[in-house]
């Protein structure tokens, strides 16, 4: 049985986005240093705890540097939590528009948003954490964009079940929210140094997602 892992931790050498273990931050560019130390300071002390001045320094940037790039704070939260999903959106299309049956589609898109989730989970957890303190405008920029993704999760799940590939007596809407319910419970138990990785995950998750819509035998 794999062992529960507590805690967000921090995300491993296979971090898709804002890789901390192996960047100079020096070299880094200036937004990347910003969102380096931002993700940090927001981890570790909180959003609404952390100043504008506590970040640029911890960055080593002046204030003027970071509104060149980021117009307020609220800002800094967005694009930690966007650029994450950026990546995932761009993965997940390529995998949905490839030539293969779509079992195999869902199957790689269901299993790459648990790997790169778990990768960059203390970007995620720090967002969900504190989505809710960002400007209604910015909340609602993000639901959209994750709205988009998870109702091209759902067309591929009606395509299946349109083709007989996958059980027609479930809504497709609401296997996408109990499938991303899970997804997004992952930073309360995943720790990159537990029993089994991001991608390990991923490939179970994947499996009782697809599980779950074979069409039963009779």
């Amino acid at each position: 049985m794999a062992r529960i892992r507590e805690g967000t931790g921090n995300p491993g050498p296979e971090q898709t986005v804002g890789d901390q273990s192996t960047a100079d931050a020096a070299d880094e560019p200036v937004p990347q240093r910003l969102l380096t130390a931002a993700t940090r300071l927001f981890a570790e002390q909180g959003f609404e705890t952390t100043s504008v001045q506590q970040v640029v320094d911890a960055a080593g940037v002046t204030k003027g540097a970071m509104y060149h790039y980021f117009g307020s704070k609220d800002d800094l939260l967005y694009e930690i939590y966007a650029r994450v999903l950026r990546v995932q959106t761009a993965r997940m299309e390529s995998a949905a528009e490839a030539g293969d049956p779509v079992q195999d589609r869902l199957h790689a898109v269901a299993a790459d948003v648990v790997a790169t989730t778990a990768a960059n989970l203390d970007d995620t957890v720090i967002f969900f954490r504190s989505m809710h303190l960002l400007h209604p405008d910015k909340q609602a920029e993000v639901r959209a964009e994750r709205r988009r993704y998870h109702e091209r999760v759902r067309d591929l799940i009606e395509e299946g079940q349109r083709t007989g590939v996958f059980r027609g007596d479930k809504q497709a809407e609401l296997v996408v929210d109990f499938f991303f319910g899970a997804v997004h419970h992952l930073g309360t138990w995943f720790r990159p140094d537990g029993e089994l990785t991001g991608e390990e995950v991923g490939q179970h998750f994947a499996d009782l997602l697809l599980d779950s819509l074979r069409p039963e035998r009779t």
